[in-house]
């Protein structure tokens, strides 16, 4: 991969944003507070640009939210790292995706937009994980989203529901055949309302039975059975290791553990729908 070669301060109108940003939603959030920032104290970090071509130009790589500030502010030059070459879109992605992350966190839109495109690069998850630094388990998500049907989509997007619940309401609702866009939307909707393991019990109740109504299912799931709470001590370090664990499931504390638990046991031997295997 290319490499930075110099510094030098570089005229806003040689720079142009490269096609290749990670970055697609929210672009301007926060271009105030950043120019204001930069106003009073400059630019802390250069941006990291590449050699366009022969037009003498050059394509902002990492930094085009610094580069908006500049512009909003009236300055005409911007502090800037060059690298020793033109770089691929994939590169360029891969870049911008690892800085995003050690920065401020990426818009979960522009996420499920580029897990998908490296992975068809890539060929892996795992290395789509390895390259960028996000946990594997939210690539796999995010890869996942491209298969969702269009009314899944949406309710995702708008934040309607989260991916995980779309992606099990539409697993569940594909065991029958092609999965009625209604009835899946409804059935995510339900999950997106319950703990893990609930999602889980409806969406295997279901994969049994494709004939069961999601009405049925879902309200059974709610009720059944009576929910025990108990306290657990833990110590400093296996506390930090759950919480980590639950912010790369996206859920809270109390559904990680249940989880872990319930997969503890299952791994076990233990049926924990009732009974033993």
């Amino acid at each position: 991969m290319a490499k930075i070669v110099k510094f030098i301060d570089i005229p806003l109108n040689e720079l142009e944003i490269g096609k290749s940003q990670v970055r697609l939603s929210d672009v301007g959030k926060g271009i105030d507070e950043l120019a204001d920032s930069i106003s009073k104290v400059g630019l802390l970090e250069p941006i990291v640009v590449a050699p366009q071509g022969p037009n003498g130009k050059y394509e902002i790589i990492l930094g085009q939210r610094r580069f908006l500030a500049h512009q909003e502010i009236g300055l005409k030059t911007i502090k800037a790292g060059i690298l020793s070459d033109h770089v691929t879109e994939i590169e360029a992605k891969v870049l911008s995706v690892t800085e995003n992350l050690m920065r401020r966190d990426l818009n979960r839109k522009d996420l499920i937009d580029v897990c998908p495109y490296l992975y068809k690069q890539y060929g892996t998850m795992r290395d789509v994980a390895t390259e960028t630094g996000l946990p594997y388990n939210k690539v796999t998500e995010y890869v996942k989203y491209d298969r969702l049907i269009p009314e899944l989509k949406q309710l995702v997007d708008n934040s309607e529901v989260d991916l995980k619940a779309a992606l099990r309401a539409q697993d569940a609702s594909s065991a029958s055949g092609v999965p009625d866009p209604q009835e899946t939307a409804k059935l995510a909707k339900g999950l997106s309302k319950m703990s893990s393991a609930q999602q889980k019990k409806v969406q295997k109740e279901l994969e049994e039975d494709p004939t069961e109504s999601v009405d049925t299912v879902i309200n059974r799931a709610k009720g059944s059975g009576k929910v025990l709470q108990i306290v657990v001590t833990l110590g400093q370090q296996a506390h930090t290791c759950l919480q980590s664990f639950a912010n790369d499931e996206g859920t809270v504390l109390d559904d990680a553990a249940a989880q872990l638990i319930e997969e503890g046991l299952i791994s076990k031997g233990y049926d924990t729908d009732g009974g033993i295997e």
